[in-house]
């Protein structure tokens, strides 16, 4: 049995030198090296803005759904949507090992792949069912996970469906754990959605009773969903495309100041200006979204003038799965919510 490289180069079919992410094509044959890990894979957790975008090429209709989602792992060797650039992640039963494969795994164990699936060897023999309200697809198929590749045991305490709802999205919440601090005033666009809702959880928590936490969704039934979780001091409701109409009612939000941070999770694009434009000079702008330019992103800053910092959300960010899984422990809230919409 070979060894391959820990990263996977040894998979790049096109072009060569690059790693399997940035690839064109990659091997997705199902006979594995020694360091990488055979998964029999449930379901794919497609990345929110590439589903959004291949449900809108295909007018809603499931079939062609299916079809295009086949098609580009057949072409590609991997789920990348070849528009947003972005995979999504996986649910899957360990099928076998390689030796020199790290970790204690074994196999029948079921795991969450944490790298994207723009990265992932993938073959698909069937996509048995579409749930097109989440994200997720059905398949019967099989995965490689190389060595270097992060995955997460599902645990025992709570549904497969609703660890795989938060773990698709673990490196928002992780984040923003790690940006908010007390007293500071925050904005999330999009935070209706499953990464924002849970980035309005950490942000109050850390901005303490001094802090003040701004949510914007895009319609009244989303945003009351925020507004009846008690994350956000308050609610707004704007295009996140429409950048002035974000800024004065995002500033009206917050008693005309402006923003010490802002966290962009919607998955749509040309949503740069409207995340940029609340925040002060010298805060902080986090782009979660898979949706972001970031030419859009330094150009308009520049253009209007702001000294902000620009973090390209990481969806790998230290012990991200754990506090993920955590904050559906801590929360009645936010647990019987995801439970709700994603079970």
């Amino acid at each position: 049995m070979k060894k391959g490289c820990k990263y996977g180069t040894h998979r790049v079919i096109e072009p060569q030198g690059v790693l399997p992410q940035a690839a064109q094509k990659i091997d997705n044959d199902m006979t594995i090296y020694s360091n990488e890990m055979l998964i029999d894979v449930i379901a794919l957790n497609i990345d929110s803005a590439s589903f959004h975008q291949i449900e809108q090429a295909c007018d809603g209709d499931e079939d062609k759904i299916k079809a295009m989602i086949k098609g580009i792992v057949d072409e590609r060797g991997k789920m990348q949507n070849p528009v947003t650039g972005s995979g999504g992640m996986l649910i899957g039963t360990v099928k076998e090992i390689g030796p020199d494969f790290p970790g204690n795994l074994k196999v029948g164990d079921k795991i969450a792949t944490l790298v994207s699936l723009s990265l992932t060897p993938l073959k698909i023999n069937e996509i048995t069912k579409i749930h097109p309200e989440i994200d997720k697809v059905e398949i019967d198929g099989t995965a490689i996970l190389f060595e270097s590749g992060i995955y997460a045991k599902l645990p025992d305490d709570m549904s497969e469906a609703l660890a795989l709802a938060a773990l698709d999205v673990a490196g928002a919440p992780a984040q923003a754990a790690k940006l908010a601090r007390p007293g500071q005033s925050i904005l999330i666009l999009g935070a209706s959605g499953k990464s924002g809702i849970m980035c309005a959880y950490e942000a109050k928590k850390r901005v303490g009773p001094t802090g003040r936490v701004v949510g914007m969704a895009s319609r009244e039934a989303t945003a009351q969903k925020v507004r009846d979780t008690g994350f956000c001091h308050e609610v707004i409701i704007a295009d996140a495309a429409k950048p002035m109409e974000v800024l004065e009612k995002a500033l009206a939000a917050n008693n005309g100041e402006e923003f010490d941070l802002a966290i962009n999770v919607v998955n749509i694009p040309n949503t740069e200006m409207s995340t940029i434009l609340p925040v002060k000079n010298g805060g902080i702008v986090y782009f979660f979204s898979m949706a972001t330019s970031f030419t859009k992103a330094a150009l308009g800053a520049e253009g209007v003038g702001k000294d902000v910092t620009m973090i390209i959300g990481n969806g790998y960010t230290k012990d991200h799965a754990e506090i993920t899984l955590e904050v559906l422990r801590e929360s009645d809230i936010l647990r019987q919510l995801f439970e709700k919409s994603y079970q």
